[in-house]
């Protein structure tokens, strides 16, 4: 007899049929009236897949009696609730590794393109303003041609770019940076990492004032929440770029909508926000800063590879052999 996989995120029709093809019935939450629902009827469910980002809470742990094991689907696991699993030893793992590649990229992607300034620049030009960014600011404007000029760009090559986790997605984008474009790279963790070739800082504001970067690939939590604030953003200055690949919740919102509305740091580019799928308003009205729907990680390979460790993951457990990447 299939067991019940509670499936509280999106998958594709190829996932699913993998996941059923290894011998689960699956249940998606989005098939039986969305997840609260989902939750109540899945009493028989021996298995969750979800994320990071949606995690499973202790309540809906405790309104699942027959749960043995929560495989999350990429490097996270921030809203599992690993005290109330591990009160009922319910085993928890994530794809730690598996988008690494897809995430670095991206992050390099979005280094670029805030840097120098591509998506207004592609407005511009579709909206037939050409001259916004091709020519230098003047002290008197062309017929159509805009004064008041926001953006600076600059390049990236032979510039510092500090880097919040230096786990494998951090050091991933390290070596993007180190080897492809020159950049000296310095960062911070909790302690530093044994044999890296890179600068470590242990005050996240001291590496701030350092760099011209600052990318943030460190995880969420308790331990994260808000340590990019606006000290933190002081320090950065006016010159300053930030990049979130890792977790909204690492970022005070309002300390970086202020400091952007000022123009205390010079951009952002950020592809995790608090609070998503929704995104605070004021966010959406300024000029330099860029947004991505938490997409990093989801490129065709990275998410086979994702798929792919989970089966695993959850076919070795009810054979009763070890599971990758227990996190509990």
């Amino acid at each position: 007899m299939a067991r019940t996989l509670l499936v509280i995120i999106d998958i594709s029709p190829d996932a699913r049929k993998q996941l059923e093809d290894a011998g689960f019935s699956v249940m998606l939450a989005g098939e039986h009236g969305g997840r609260a629902a989902a939750v109540e009827a899945a009493s028989d469910a021996v298995a969750v897949l979800t994320n990071g980002s949606l995690g499973l809470t202790g309540s809906e742990i405790a309104l699942l009696p027959n749960l043995r094991i929560i495989a999350a689907i990429g490097a996270g696991f921030e809203r599992i609730d690993l005290d109330a699993a591990n009160a009922r030893e319910i085993v928890v793992t994530n794809g730690r590794g598996t988008n690494t590649i897809a995430v670095a990229d991206h992050a390099m992607t979005l280094l670029l393109a805030v840097a120098g300034t591509i998506v207004p620049s592609v407005l511009a030009v579709k909206a037939g303003r050409w001259s916004d960014f091709s020519s230098p600011k003047r002290d008197a404007a062309l017929p159509g041609e805009r004064t008041d000029f926001p953006f600076k760009r600059v390049g990236v090559t032979g510039r510092k770019l500090g880097i919040f986790g230096l786990g494998l997605i951090g050091s991933a984008i390290a070596k993007r940076a180190a080897a492809g474009f020159d950049m000296e790279v310095g960062y911070t963790n909790r302690r530093p990492v044994a044999g890296s070739p890179y600068r470590f800082f242990a005050d996240l504001r001291d590496l701030a004032a350092w760099a011209d970067f600052l990318v943030l690939a460190a995880p969420g939590g308790k331990g994260t929440y808000h340590l990019v604030g606006s000290e933190v953003l002081e320090r950065l200055g006016p010159a300053g770029y930030l990049v979130n690949i890792g977790r909204g919740s690492v970022v005070d919102t309002d300390a970086l909508v202020d400091a952007l509305q000022r123009r205390a740091i010079a951009g952002a580019a950020l592809d995790v926000v608090e609070g998503e799928p929704e995104i605070p308003p004021a966010l959406l009205t300024l000029d330099n800063l860029l947004l991505t729907p938490h997409m990093a990680g989801r490129t065709a390979e990275a998410i086979s590879l994702m798929v792919d460790l989970a089966v695993r993951n959850l076919t070795a457990f009810f054979a009763g052999e070890p599971v990758v990447n227990r996190v509990n």
